[in-house]
């Protein structure tokens, strides 16, 4: 595995740790609070960190690609599908669903972000890809599943379902510029969907929350939803859409784990089952092998990089050598064979087999 695929996989997995907190944290900390509200306090939780990461990481802002004019429609339907749309449905359907339905439901976005990955942008996906989701995806059923509950298709199923098509293209839409500057992404998604859904909030009547519970909530927002976002671009650099997903995958499970020591958790035999199967999905896709002779189309694009990666050899001033930086560059065509996963420069087709 090379260093830059175990740094990706272990994002993805601190993101999903930081994501699946947010169930147990929110049961210790919120009470009185609208859903609608509390999505949109979660998101400008978001927004804030994705300021704070931004000051951090890239205060001049020459190690990151900004978002240009270019990448707007995707930063919109990022947004309208991931942060408004999707979260709507999901609270609209979830008062008439039975919550063991709905656990099971949510599933379903591992396998939406998979097939417009593989049908709608292409994303390569061999046997031991597809493997590793199936795994996680199993883990998932079992994890979510009730015994004791009822399972029915009505009208609030058929939204949930509907909003785990809207983060599936969130995911997709959100590869697509990964090589963006995540904090500028974060910050923008969290606060144009957070001041969004706070106004609706207020517009439908729901009850304001107590003061007191205001900066909690901006906490958690801040990062399970903003960070944990942060680290899920960043994965999706190396790993793609459906990989980063699978990962992503395994938060219930982490949440699940994090909220045992709570009154009233007692998950039984479902933790000790889906247990290796999480565990299977992550290890399929941290020792993937993919290599073969591949060649690279000329192209001119923007992004966070070094010229030790053997993808960038274009000139610099000598300061600038093993220095991460960002800037637009042209790659002439090359053909070479190397290890490789689907990557911001490895999008090509394959050949049956490959």
């Amino acid at each position: 595995m090379q260093p830059s695929n175990r740094d990706a996989i272990l994002m993805a997995l601190l993101a999903a740790a930081l994501f699946g907190a947010v169930i147990p944290a929110s049961r210790i900390l919120l009470f009185d609070i609208g859903p609608v509200t509390l999505v949109g306090l979660l998101y400008l939780g978001a927004g804030a960190g994705g300021l704070l990461i931004r000051r951090f990481t890239n205060p001049e802002g020459t190690t990151e690609s900004p978002i240009r004019r270019i990448d707007l429609p995707w930063l919109l339907g990022i947004i309208a599908f991931g942060s408004i749309i999707g979260p709507i449905l999901c609270m609209i359907g979830l008062t008439t669903t039975p919550a063991s339905t709905a656990s099971l439901l949510i599933n379903a976005e591992l396998a939406f972000t998979t097939l417009i990955a593989v049908i709608g942008f292409r994303e390569p996906l061999r046997r031991r890809g597809l493997y590793a989701i199936t795994a996680v995806a199993l883990g998932g059923l079992i994890l979510s599943y009730d015994p004791a509950g009822t399972f029915g298709l009505s009208a609030g199923s058929l939204l949930i379902i509907l909003a785990c098509f809207c983060w599936g293209l969130d995911n997709n839409f959100t590869r697509v510029i990964s090589g963006k500057e995540p904090a500028q992404i974060v910050m923008v998604k969290g606060f144009v969907a957070g001041i969004f859904s706070v106004s609706l909030g207020y517009a439908i009547g729901e009850t304001a929350p107590s003061l007191t519970i205001i900066p909690a909530v901006l906490l958690i927002g801040c990062l399970g939803y903003g960070v944990s976002i942060f680290f899920v671009i960043r994965a999706m650099r190396v790993l793609g859409s459906a990989r980063t997903g699978a990962l992503f995958a395994t938060a219930p499970f982490i949440g699940l784990v994090l909220s045992l020591p709570l009154p009233g958790e007692n998950p039984g035999l479902q933790i000790l089952l889906s247990l290796p199967l999480m565990a299977a999905g992550a290890w399929l896709i941290a020792t993937e092998e993919h290599g073969h002779r591949h060649i690279h189309d000329s192209s001119s694009h923007e992004h966070r990089h070094s010229h030790e990666d053997g993808h960038h050899s274009h000139h610099h001033d000598s300061a600038m050598k093993g220095v991460v930086h960002a800037h637009t560059h042209e790659h002439e065509q090359v053909e070479h064979i190397h290890p490789h996963t689907p990557d911001l420069h490895h999008f090509h087709d394959h050949d049956e087999g490959e």
